[in-house]
């Protein structure tokens, strides 16, 4: 497994370690980790993660508790590329606590996930998604309201 300079917390789980790429990320504990999942420089990742086959968290992304990312999900960290690695850090992606993000979705650069909300799969979320709120669709847009529930992540 391709784990450099890594943090990883007590009891993270990662399936077919010999399939991942980490790279200079934070951990947290409890988390599970997919096969095929590449995790870039200074990404944060919380406690109680859970993390879907194939998934791909370039720098710039910060990841809450609770949270559930599912196969396939690519965040992008170029807003206008190419661009120089400098500018990936003022876009910076934040994924709250308590956020689902349904298989093949796509998250581009400086967008808030708010705490709980559900992106469904395959959405393209161009824009910040308000806590609560289930957003669907290419662009994501919005689907329902919630009443503010948020359930943990099964692990």
């Amino acid at each position: 497994m391709p784990v450099i300079d890594c943090e990883i917390g007590e009891g993270t789980h990662v399936w077919h370690p010999d399939l991942v790429n980490l790279y200079g990320c934070t951990i947290g504990r409890n988390c599970n980790i997919g096969a095929f999942v590449e995790i870039g420089p200074n990404v944060t990742i919380g406690d109680n993660v859970r993390i879907g086959s194939g998934a791909f968290i370039p720098e710039g992304v910060e990841i809450g508790n609770n949270v559930f990312i599912g196969p396939k999900v690519a965040f992008a960290n170029d807003k206008y590329p190419p661009s120089g690695r400098a500018e990936w850090t003022q876009w910076k992606t934040v994924v709250e606590d308590g956020v689902s993000i349904g298989v093949g979705a796509r998250i581009l650069p400086s967008v808030i996930l708010g705490a709980c909300c559900q992106i469904g799969a395959g959405a393209v979320v161009t824009r910040s998604v308000p806590a609560g709120a289930t957003w669907v669709g290419i662009p994501a847009q919005l689907l329902r309201r919630s009443d503010g529930y948020c359930a943990e992540v099964p692990q």
